[in-house]
């Protein structure tokens, strides 16, 4: 910044003018070399999930995953209105960070904190995210391995549109052909809240919280619920576009929380997310 221009800045400011200066565009990590990027495992109190997506707030940088993976309770409680859950501040495991990240929000603490009563949003609204400490931001990269992308946010599409996801838990042993997942829309549900979603690699336990794209690479949905019966290899997947704008309206703090676009291009190819191309 020029002298003159400090000056203009100095004598606004002592007038009391506000500013409004372009956003700081964050360096990512480069997708091929990047350590903690959609799909990474997070550890809440030995809880094991997968990351969804990136989102920033400011300078701040953030990891996805699911509310319900800072629980207290059993597996069954998933009322996020009443069940136990963890406080604002815990620390939370990112694989490929040095260190910690902190739970920053969770949907399950804020509708409680908020009185929430709705049974759809209480049931679905299954949320948080783990802000990254300033030394790892420089290891983040925000496309989900093999597809690319983000492209945006979206909705699921109708009744058999195709989708994909990238399973990460630790159950696979780290054999990478199980981890994309391509499937289809089975319903949507409670009042937009919950889509039920069949893939040809089931979503298995620590899977929980990983991110669904629709057709055109756009988030849609966090993986929320693993069902074994009546279909076996469907995943109950929460609406992210719900549970971002339950955010905005409750918590004036992530009022311009913002999803990351990939830095690399989406490539809905089941067979290229297996091979890595």
């Amino acid at each position: 910044m020029t002298k003159a221009k400090k000056l203009l800045v100095s004598v606004l400011a002592a007038l009391g003018v506000a500013l409004m200066l372009p956003a700081v565009s964050l360096a990512w990590a480069p997708a091929d070399t990047a350590t903690v990027h959609p799909g990474v495992q997070t550890f809440t109190e030995g809880g094991q999930c997968t990351s969804n997506f990136v989102f920033e707030n400011g300078s701040d940088v953030y990891i996805g995953q699911a509310a319900h993976c800072s629980g207290t309770g059993e597996a069954t409680d998933t009322n996020g209105c009443q069940a136990g859950t963890r406080p604002i501040g815990t620390a939370v495991e990112v694989t490929g960070a040095s260190r910690p990240g902190t739970l920053a929000y969770s949907s399950w603490n804020s509708m409680q904190a908020s009185g929430e009563t709705d049974e759809s949003t209480c049931a679905f609204n299954d949320f948080a995210l783990i802000r990254i400490d300033p030394a790892d931001v420089g290891k983040v990269n925000p496309s989900v391995p093999g597809y690319g992308g983000p492209t945006g946010i979206g909705a699921p599409g109708g009744l058999g549109s195709t989708v994909f996801s990238w399973g990460n838990s630790s159950l696979r042993q780290g054999i990478r052909l199980l981890s994309p997942k391509q499937g289809i829309v089975l319903s949507n549900d409670a009042s937009g809240w919950s889509h039920n979603v069949y893939t040809l690699t089931p979503g298995i336990p620590g899977d929980s919280g990983s991110g669904f794209l629709n057709r055109s690479g756009q988030a849609f949905g966090t993986l929320s619920t693993l069902q074994l019966l009546p279909t076996v290899g469907a995943n109950g997947v929460g609406d992210l576009s719900l549970e971002l704008a339950w955010l905005k309206a409750n918590e004036p703090a992530f009022a311009g929380i913002q999803l990351v676009n990939g830095t690399e291009p989406f490539k809905p190819n089941l067979v290229g997310a297996i091979l890595g191309g």
